[in-house]
């Protein structure tokens, strides 16, 4: 007999429209005839989880990890197999998530990270967009520098353009001048030098925006991650010891 296929729990609400796009993105790559072939979701699409920006920029924020904590819990509880958090900067509190339940955790950071090295082996740079707040909580930055890969990110007043978009994504503003500027800062990580970048924000993915950069974009390679481990029967990454 066939074992049934695994459930996806969803950490969701950072902020809400990535967390659809998210869904939409496993239905997309999903392999499916009818209803029945689709991946059963458990979603908590709870955007009252404390705000990550005041907690990491402002520093007068709740800290997000006990409530993200409990989510995992519940969602556990109701039978996920598995979980995953459609935020980056959400994965600074990962260590709640993952203490909190006895199933696997998927680590979007490192996912992304070897997605991207499995590609390009030999790779000495790449460039980052994202959240101020992905900037600051070194992310990214830790896992490539243990690699010896530099990480290019947008000058200051670039990078605050890009933060603001972020924030229009999640005020649910996506225009298309909003997703040419977007290309435009895009085009000047490039003119640092970048020759590939990540785009490390879900709410980068909502745009949709053409870009003069390859890109991988971390709501995609989720989405893929889910599909391969609950019709491919891979093993989810989870974080990397140390």
């Amino acid at each position: 007999m066939q074992s049934p296929e695994k459930v996806v729990g969803i950490i969701g609400g950072m902020g809400p429209e990535a967390t659809v796009d998210l869904m939409q993105r496993i239905i997309a790559n999903t392999p499916a005839l009818d209803d029945g072939d689709h991946i059963r979701c458990i979603v908590d699409n709870n955007p009252k989880i404390p705000s990550r920006i005041r907690a990491i920029l402002q520093g007068d924020g709740d800290n997000p990890g006990p409530v993200m904590a409990e989510m995992a819990r519940r969602l556990a509880d109701y039978g996920a197999d598995l979980l995953v958090i459609p935020c980056n900067t959400a994965h600074h509190y990962y260590q709640y998530v993952a203490q909190a339940v006895t199933i696997p955790v998927v680590h979007l950071i490192d996912l992304v990270v070897e997605t991207v090295l499995a590609e390009h082996p030999g790779l000495t740079q790449v460039g980052l967009l994202g959240s101020t707040t992905i900037v600051k909580t070194g992310l990214y930055h830790s896992r490539f520098a243990a690699l010896g890969i530099a990480v290019l990110y947008p000058d200051a007043a670039e990078q605050e353009r890009l933060f603001q978009m972020i924030r229009q994504v999640k005020a649910g503003r996506c225009e298309d001048g909003t997703r040419k500027d977007f290309a435009a800062i895009c085009g000047h990580l490039a003119s640092k030098g970048a020759t590939l970048c990540i785009l490390g924000c879900t709410e980068l993915g909502v745009l949709d925006a053409d870009l003069p950069l390859q890109s991988y974009d971390a709501a995609e390679i989720l989405a893929k991650e889910i599909v391969a481990v609950v019709k491919g029967g891979k093993q989810p990454c989870i974080a990397h010891a140390g």
